[in-house]
């Protein structure tokens, strides 16, 4: 279930042109999730975009929504989709955050081999 509900948020990301996608295997290193999908914009309203996007394509292939955080500003939409969360960040926040340096024992997943 996991690895198509990924697959699903990454390609819905991907589709509304999200840049940098990093998805980082968490299992093992967190209870949060089984795996984050991180990516940014260059605007709140790509942001948005993309995040209505990953939980449209989420909802049309059956998967809950747990909770969605941030849409309303667009500089960073955190979509918890169980398994699988997705940060949707606007570029200047990504950068300040840095979730993948925050992260980085988490193993990196190149998607773009596995689709």
């Amino acid at each position: 279930m996991t690895t198509t509900l990924l697959t699903t948020a990454y390609k819905a990301a991907d589709d509304k042109k999200a840049l940098d996608i990093v998805v980082l295997n968490m299992e093992g290193v967190s209870v949060m999730a089984d795996h984050f999908i991180i990516c940014h914009a260059n605007s709140e309203r790509q942001v948005q975009a993309i995040a209505r996007e990953v939980i449209d394509q989420a909802t049309k292939e059956g998967f809950p929504i747990r909770r969605m955080e941030g849409f309303e500003t667009g500089r960073w939409v955190l979509a918890d989709l169980g398994d699988v969360v997705v940060h949707v960040f606007h570029k200047d926040e990504r950068d300040h955050y840095n979730l993948e340096k925050l992260w980085g024992d988490a193993p990196k997943i190149d998607m773009a081999n596995a689709l």
